[in-house]
C-alpha cells in the first residue's frame, strides 16, 4: 500500500450531515465529546453569551433532541432534522435543551433554527467542565421524578435535589414510585406527602397506578427524571406501548441501573401528554443555590431554624438548635436532616 494512502482513505469516511438525512439513522450515531463518548443531545459545554441568545421571538417549533449544532424539532409539517444558526452555537454544541421554543426559517442550506424564545421554566445543572449553568430541559410544567421500591433501591437524597432544582427552575413535581409490585413503599415517602408533594405508586408488571400517572401528565410538558433502572422507558411504553422503547434490566450485583435511554428526547402521547425521557443520573448538581439559601428549600428546617440559638447557626454543633431537638424528637425526618448536611456540604466544596 503506497505510504498515506491509509489515512487519506479514513478521511474520507468522515460523516457529512445536512438536513435530508435519515432521522432515526441520526438518533442512532454516538458522538464524542472532548475524549467522552455519548447519546444525541448529551450535554456538553457551550461557549456563548446566553443572555444574548434568547428574544421574543414568534416560535413555530419545539426542540425534541439537540444534536450538536443541529438539533430535532417538531414543527406543523411533522419532525425535521434542522442547522442551529451560528449565533447560537459555539461551533461545536448549540444552546438549545429539549421543550425550547424556536424559529425555524428554510434557508438555502437547509431548514435553520434563527432564533429561541425566552424561556418560562428551566431545570439546570452545573455543567461539567465549567462553573456554569447547564439547562437540560425548559419550557417545562412537570418534572416527575421517577424511584423505585427495589432494583435500584428507594434514594431520599437525590427526590431532595430534584425538589431544589425544582423550585429554582420554577417546575412542579411529582414524585413516581414505581416497582410497587417488587417491595411496599419506602417510609420516607410519607415524609414527603406530608411536604405537599404529589406521589404516585406504579408498576409496569401488573399496571397498577398507569392510569393514575396518565392523569397527572394529560395536557402538559413533563419531563421524567432519576436514577437508571428505575424504569422511565417502561412508564413510557406502559402508557403507549407502540412506542416501543429499548429497556434494560438492573444488575443484579451492583443493585444499579444501566442506560437505556442516551439522550433526552420529547414524545407525544395521546391526551395531550408529552413527556422528555432524559437518561439515568446517579448525581444532581445542583445550580443558583447556596449553603447560605439551603434553609429556604427545606421548608421543615426553616420553619425551626428561626428559633435556633444564633441567627448563622448551621443546624450541626451549635448549642441551643432547635433544628436538631425536632430531629430528636420526629418532627423533622433524620433522613431529610441528613440530606439537607450532605448536600450544604457539596455546596460549599464548590466554591
Amino acid at each position: 500500500m503506497p505510504k498515506g494512502k491509509g489515512r487519506q482513505r479514513k478521511r474520507t469516511r468522515k460523516r457529512t450531515w445536512d438536513a435530508e438525512q435519515d432521522v432515526d439513522a441520526a438518533l442512532r450515531e454516538p458522538r464524542r465529546v472532548r475524549g467522552r463518548e455519548t447519546g444525541v443531545g448529551a450535554p456538553v459545554d457551550v461557549e456563548c453569551d446566553l443572555s444574548e441568545c434568547f428574544t421574543d421571538v414568534e416560535p413555530n417549533g419545539r426542540v425534541i433532541s439537540p444534536y450538536g449544532v443541529l438539533a430535532f424539532v417538531l414543527t406543523e409539517e411533522g419532525e425535521r432534522l434542522c442547522r442551529v444558526t451560528d449565533s447560537l452555537t459555539d461551533g461545536k454544541t448549540s444552546v438549545l435543551a429539549p421543550g425550547d421554543e424556536v424559529r425555524v426559517e428554510q434557508c438555502d442550506d437547509g431548514p435553520t433554527v434563527t432564533a429561541v424564545r425566552r424561556r418560562h421554566t428551566t431545570l439546570s445543572r452545573p455543567a461539567i467542565y465549567k462553573a456554569r449553568e447547564q439547562v437540560f430541559a425548559a419550557n417545562i410544567d412537570l418534572l416527575v421524578v421517577v424511584t423505585s421500591t427495589a432494583k435500584p433501591p428507594f434514594r431520599a437524597g437525590l427526590v431532595d435535589r430534584y425538589l431544589i432544582a425544582a423550585e429554582v427552575g420554577g417546575v412542579g413535581m411529582l414524585l413516581c414510585v414505581n416497582k410497587i409490585d417488587l417491595a411496599a413503599e419506602p417510609d420516607e415517602v410519607d415524609g414527603y406527602r406530608a411536604l405537599g408533594l404529589p406521589v404516585v405508586n406504579t408498576s409496569c408488571v401488573d399496571g397498577a397506578g398507569i392510569d393514575d400517572l396518565r392523569e397527572a401528565l394529560r395536557g402538559k410538558l413533563s419531563i421524567l427524571a432519576g436514577q437508571s433502572g428505575t424504569g422511565k422507558s417502561s412508564l413510557i411504553n406502559s402508557m403507549d406501548p407502540t412506542l416501543r422503547l429499548a429497556t434494560r434490566q438492573v444488575s443484579d450485583d451492583t443493585q444499579k441501573g444501566r442506560h437505556a435511554t442516551t439522550a433526552s428526547r420529547i414524545y407525544q402521547l395521546d391526551g395531550g401528554i408529552r413527556i422528555i425521557d432524559t437518561p439515568g443520573i446517579r448525581q444532581l448538581g445542583l445550580w443558583g443555590v447556596t449553603s447560605q439559601e439551603l434553609d429556604y428549600y427545606f421548608p421543615e428546617i426553616a420553619r425551626f431554624a428561626a428559633e435556633c440559638r444564633f441567627r448563622n447557626c448551621v443546624h450541626d454543633r451549635e448549642p441551643d438548635c432547635a433544628v436538631r431537638s425536632a430531629v430528636e424528637s420526629g418532627q423533622i425526618a433524620a433522613h431529610r436532616y441528613e440530606s439537607y448536611h450532605r448536600i450544604r456540604r457539596s455546596l460549599e466544596e464548590e466554591v
